[in-house]
Order: structure tokens, then C-alpha cells, then sequence
């Protein structure tokens, strides 16, 4: 569901990338609070890391011509907390972005707030926490997964529907559009809801402390997350090393919908998003998760993109806690020696 440049105008994207970037503002403030917050850089990092790697994985919907991958919104923000699990997706986005020019760059404030804040800061507070707080049982679980992934895929649809008709340069009919993005997301997000389920309650299995702490049920002992750390590393090494070639190759949700939209004519926005792309080409590593001189998909590049990308988001995210980890003790300093040793 990641948005093409040719679907948003430059007002829409701006708007966007201001929304996107006040609800990182506010998610680094609400993660600096937390009082795990220095145990949960590395799990931040290598859950943003996972989700990178998961994201690649494209299964076809049968019957539809076409595909989907699980966006993992719902599932970071269960582990992690929503403002933390905001900051993996973002990273993820930002990575998948610039390096592999997935999903535009004048559409990035977009993505953003469909993929991460939908997920993140509305849909784990509103729905996922009260399903689970009081009972952290495999079956509250499940139905949280699964009512949660659903509501934040089509919330995300929904979105760029409206954002697609805000802009007005990609010439799509509103009822048409919307009238195929929601349901092929919502076939997605029960895919996604299953996923985010069995991986949930494995880790309630192992380490039910981690989804104590997350989503607001009653606190369990400290806990060590070497382990799980190592786990979910090589998981996602594995899955963005060999099972990212067996992708499929289809078009995904959104680009399945547009295509369906427009009837099968091309769809080129207007010139802000021609600019953008040119810029986003010359930036990208590898487009599409390839290197730049050989065909798309071939399985040493896809392989290999899939290391990297994993590597760099486990960079930026675990990069950023640090940061708000320095802002945040020279905050301590600061009100510790308020006349600066003087």
C-alpha cells in the first residue's frame, strides 16, 4: 500500500509530510517516557528490522490478480508500545524509500501516516490495548490481531483514497477507487491479522512480559530480551535473504486498484511528482529491490536488498533511540546542574 508520486500533488504531500512528521515528534517524546526505554532500543531496531524483511514477502490473493504483504503495524505496536513501534515503521518506510525507491518520495509524508500512524497511535490505543488489557490470553490475542490488522488496513486504504482525490492529478473516480481498495485490503488484512496472531502468541508463550509491558496489562518482572533479540534478528536475516525471491510477483493491493481504476491507462501525476521521481532515481541504490543493471526480481539482487535493508533499518531505528537516549540524559544534566557547573 505504499503510494506512487504520480497519485499526490504537492500540497497533498507536503500536508502530509508536516502530519507525518509531528506524529514522530510526539512518539519520540512518548518513547523517551518510557520508563523500559533504554531496554527497548535494540528490540525497537530489530523489530523494525523484522518488519522490513516481512514486508518483502508478497503473497498473492487468489482470484484477484493480485498481492499483498503484511504492513506490520499492528504487530510492532504489540511488542513494542505504539510511539516506539511508530519510530521502527517510519525507519522502515524511509528506508524502503530512499534505498529502494518503494513507495514515493513526494508520497513519503503519506505513507507515513497510512502505514505507521493509522496502525501505531490509533488503531493498537483504540483497539488492540482494550481487547487484551485486562486478559493476555492466546484467544484475546487472536481477535485483537485480527480486528486490529483489519481496521488498520482498511483505515489505510481509506486513506489513500483521500488523499489520491485530494490531490486531484491522478484523475481517479472516487467511487470506483474506493469501491476496490477496501476490499482488497481487507482480504490483505486478514492475511496479515493471521500473521500478526501466530507471531503474537508465540512471543505470549515465551516471553509474556514483553506483551505485558507493551499494551498496558499488569506489569511482570523484568525481563532479558538476548535472546528474543537473536531470534528475531536471524528471522529476519532468513527472511530477507532467501524467502524474499519467492515473492510474488503480481501487483500489489494498491497497484492492483489503480490499474482496475484507470482502466489500464498510465497514471503519471503531475510535474512536482515527475521531479520527485527523477530525484528519488538518482537516490536509490537499488530500485525495486534490484540492482540497477540487471532485471527486476533477480533472486542475488532481491536476496541481497533484503540483508540490506534490514541492516539499515536496524541502523535508523536503533540510530534514533540513541539519539533520543543522548537528548535525554543531557535533559537529566541540564536539570542536575542548572547553573552548568558555575
Amino acid at each position: 500500500m505504499h503510494m506512487a508520486d504520480a497519485l499526490i500533488s504537492a500540497a497533498t504531500g507536503g500536508a502530509m509530510y508536516a502530519a507525518g512528521g509531528v506524529s514522530v515528534a510526539y512518539s519520540a517524546v512518548k518513547f523517551k517516557r518510557d520508563e523500559r526505554f533504554e531496554k527497548k532500543i535494540p528490540l525497537t531496531a530489530v523489530s523494525g528490522a523484522f518488519v522490513f524483511a516481512a514486508q518483502m514477502i508478497n503473497f498473492a490473493i487468489p482470484g484477484t490478480g493480485s498481492s499483498g504483504h503484511i504492513g506490520g503495524g499492528v504487530l510492532l505496536a504489540a511488542v513494542l508500545g505504539g510511539p516506539a513501534a511508530m519510530l521502527a515503521l517510519t525507519s522502515v518506510l524511509i528506508i524502503q524509500c530512499l534505498f529502494f525507491a518503494d513507495g514515493g518520495l513526494l508520497a513519503l509524508g503519506c505513507n507515513i501516516v497510512n502505514l505507521a500512524v493509522a496502525p501505531c497511535l490509533i488503531v493498537h490505543p483504540l483497539l488492540f490495548k482494550p481487547i487484551v488489557k485486562t486478559k493476555m490470553s492466546a484467544s484475546a490475542i487472536t481477535a485483537a490481531s485480527f480486528v486490529s490488522s483489519v481496521a488498520a488496513l482498511q483505515l489505510g486504504a481509506f486513506g489513500v483514497v483521500l488523499m489520491t482525490t485530494a490531490s486531484g492529478v491522478a484523475g481517479l473516480p472516487f467511487k470506483t477507487f474506493v469501491l476496490l481498495m477496501q476490499p482488497i485490503h481487507l482480504a490483505i488484512g486478514f492475511i496479515e491479522g493471521a500473521v500478526t496472531a501466530a507471531v503474537l502468541c508465540f512471543i505470549n508463550k515465551t516471553r509474556p512480559e514483553i506483551l505485558s509491558d507493551a499494551n498496558g496489562a499488569p506489569k511482570k518482572n523484568d525481563y532479558k530480551l538476548k535472546k528474543i533479540l537473536i531470534a528475531a534478528a536471524l528471522t529476519a536475516l532468513i527472511i530477507g535473504g532467501v524467502f524474499s525471491v519467492f515473492s510474488s510477483a503480481k501487483p500489489d493491493g494498491l497497484e492492483w486498484a489503480v490499474i482496475k481504476t484507470a482502466k489500464g491507462e498510465s497514471v503519471t501525476g503531475g510535474a512536482a511528482a515527475e521531479r520527485a521521481s527523477e530525484l528519488q532515481d538518482a537516490i536509490a541504490i537499488m530500485p525495486d529491490y534490484a540492482f540497477k543493471n540487471e532485471r527486476d526480481g533477480a533472486p542475488a539482487g532481491t536476496s541481497q536488498a533484503g540483508v540490506a535493508g534490514g541492516a539499515l533499518t536496524f541502523a535508523l531505528a536503533g540510530g534514533t533511540g540513541m539519539l533520543i537516549s543522548m537528548i535525554k540524559r543531557a535533559g537529566r544534566r541540564r536539570r542536575a546542574d542548572p547553573a552548568g557547573g558555575s
